[in-house]
């Protein structure tokens, strides 16, 4: 009994590969025909050196800021752009059932608050993970339906090296990870480990944990280890005429490999960068599936 429990949390973490990658292939039309795109020409190879250029100036304004001590700022820039994202990504989902523009604006505006209100008021695990899931669906669909599918594959191999990088060199990830945690930001996915679990009740940081070798009571999945490699799946199911969708599972059976090896890791108690093995699954399933369904991959 006790080992199936223990293998739930895993299973719920795998579970949530599939259920936001499927609600961005839901969600990937509507965004297109509402204009919410994160690059105007697919093809530009810019579009990439603008997003890395992003990814890295960002990286270091919360740097700066933690090392700086001024964490409440930090939490009030995440707390700000995720709620323009959940109300960018709120508005295309109501409007497959509602034709009222103004409605739609409305409820994505009220869904949205309420969400940041809770987060505020109460930022448990649950509330966490609820918005992680709105906004890597959003982010999954408004970059998959924005890119070229070679740029794609090109974007998810420079994350997988920056996420290796920042965890196994300059470890700067941890770091991050801690101050993230402190402010309870939806920026990872916490899954319990057992039932009863409370983030609020956390006293220890992850670092600590770490060096005293202290069993964690929750896994902690990036938000970003979802995103990456769910973009190659979207802009397959987005952007082939033909077996689309077939491909796009194909991504997603390859990512759900790569976690799969990844967690044999994770369960040893040792931070593990997600990217390297999930953006790798992700293309290699992508790659076996174009020879099997086109004779080569499709660019």
């Amino acid at each position: 009994m006790k080992r199936v429990l223990d293998i739930l949390p895993i299973l719920f973490m795998g579970f949530l590969f599939v259920l936001i990658d499927l609600s961005a292939f839901l969600v990937a039309g509507p965004f297109e025909a509402a204009g919410v795109v994160a690059f105007v020409d697919p093809g530009d190879p810019f579009n990439l050196l603008f997003f890395f250029i992003v990814v890295l100036v960002f990286t270091a304004i919360i740097l700066l800021i933690i090392k700086l001590r001024r964490k409440q700022a930090l939490r009030m820039i995440f707390l700000g752009a995720t709620t323009v994202l959940m109300v960018y990504v709120l508005y295309p989902i109501f409007s497959i059932v509602i034709t009222d523009v103004y409605l739609c604006l409305v409820l994505s505006i009220g869904v949205a608050g309420f969400l940041l209100a809770a987060l505020i008021k109460k930022p448990e695990w649950y509330v966490i993970d609820s918005i992680g899931f709105f906004t890597a669906a959003g982010a999954i669909a408004m970059i998959g339906i924005s890119l070229d599918i070679w740029l794609v594959i090109v974007l998810l191999i420079a994350m997988a090296l920056y996420d290796a990088i920042s965890v196994y060199k300059t470890k700067h990830m941890v770091d991050m990870a801690d101050s993230i945690l402190d402010l309870k930001l939806p920026v990872m996915f916490v899954i319990p480990k057992k039932k009863g679990y409370s983030l609020l009740k956390e006293t220890k940081r992850l670092k600590e944990k770490l060096e005293e070798k202290e069993e964690r009571e929750a896994f902690m999945l990036g938000v970003g280890d979802v995103v990456f490699p769910g973009i190659l799946s979207v802009a397959a199911f987005h952007s082939l005429a033909t077996n689309g969708f077939a491909m796009a599972l194909a991504v997603l059976v390859g990512t759900l490999i790569g976690f799969a090896v990844l967690i044999g890791y994770v369960v040893k108690g040792n931070p593990q960068a997600g990217l390297p093995l999930l953006c790798s699954g992700a293309i290699a399933g992508y790659i076996i599936a174009g020879f099997l369904l086109f004779g080569f991959p499709p660019l």
